[in-house]
């Protein structure tokens, strides 16, 4: 066998930061605002990627970036609201603002095993034809399935204040639908934890709804004016989907462990190799700036711990090979 030495011949005046962050929002913000930062510097948007272990990972960051108006390309999963499952949470919390909404109505109600399109069509009818106010007590000739969609909307519209809470009510309702309706439930559901924790940061139903609602842009960036091509766009990528791609900037996010390696592969020394492999992947794709971001105290509600510790293949390096940060939110 052979040792390996790595080096580079290319100097750069610019250190790998290390970012610790207060929450998953904090970290996604200060990713918003480098990127910003970097493209009045003269980066274009092709030039950079943010780059995560597992898809659902980036999705507190895609409502900051549609937010901020930074378009992106997504490669290794999903967007965060292109996802059928979280289209279905997003229906029910609709309903309950809304109980007029009839496409939210549809889309929960074909959810409901026996309930069809003609059925959902006479029930949808009676509803729409029925007050606001009287809305909650004209349902008890439906079947049972129907009324007990009913009761949790009902309760979760009138007993419940916050979006967390009303989110925690209909996941307790919609996880037995879920783990029925699609086979890969098991993978998506970190997709509906991350959600849940999206929910949190909010006070009103409402608010959250209009920021998944907002379409990501396709051309402007924060009145940012684009040197280069017209349409520009930042990528957001899998660690695998990049393997063999570089860009100038890289930002390697959730370097934390528990999710960077993921909790899983800790115990099987195969699967934590394969994990620092991806973390080597995910370093080298940087030819200039890179960024490796963690935050903190991130409650799992898999398995009940938190998470707080950046990932162990940080430990051991010498401090002057990477510039730290901490950052909070501003009082």
């Amino acid at each position: 066998m052979y040792k390996k030495y790595l080096y580079s011949k290319k100097t750069s005046s610019s250190m790998p930061q290390l970012v610790i962050a207060e929450n998953e929002n904090v970290q996604s913000k200060f990713v918003v605002q480098k990127i910003l930062e970097l493209r009045e510097e003269g980066l274009k948007l092709e030039d950079i990627a943010v780059l995560f272990r597992s898809s659902y990972l980036s999705f507190d960051l895609e409502i900051e970036l549609t937010k901020a108006n930074i378009p992106f390309v997504k490669y290794g999963g999903f967007k965060f609201i292109e996802t059928a499952h979280i289209k279905d949470i997003i229906a029910y919390l609709r309903v309950t603002e809304n109980p007029k909404d009839i496409v939210a109505w549809n889309r929960i109600l074909l959810l409901i095993e026996g309930v069809g399109p003609r059925t959902a069509e006479k029930i949808i009818d009676a509803i729409v034809h029925y007050q606001t106010d009287k809305f909650w007590q004209k349902y008890h000739d439906y079947p049972d399935k129907v009324k007990e969609l009913f009761d949790l909307l009902k309760s979760t519209a009138i007993d419940l204040k916050t979006p967390a809470e009303k989110v925690d009510r209909i996941l307790a309702y919609y996880k037995p639908i879920f783990q029925q309706v699609y086979d890969d439930w098991r993978k998506r559901e970190k997709d509906i934890e991350m959600f849940y924790a999206i929910a949190e940061r909010y006070t009103s139903v409402p608010e959250l709804l209009t920021d998944l609602a907002l379409e990501p842009p396709n051309e402007s960036v924060s009145e940012v004016i684009s040197p280069g091509k017209e349409t520009e766009f930042l990528t957001l990528s899998t660690i695998h989907s990049a393997k063999g791609l570089e860009w100038r900037a890289v930002f390697i996010i959730y370097a934390l462990d528990g999710r960077f390696p993921i909790a899983r592969a800790v115990n099987v020394p195969e699967e934590l190799e394969e994990e620092k492999r991806l973390m080597y992947v995910a370093c080298t794709r940087a030819k200039e700036y890179l960024f490796i971001t963690y935050p903190i105290n991130i409650y799992d509600r898999e398995t009940g711990v938190v998470l707080s510790k950046p990932s162990r293949f940080l430990e051991g390096l010498d401090e002057k090979l990477l510039e730290k940060w901490v950052i909070a939110t501003e009082e």
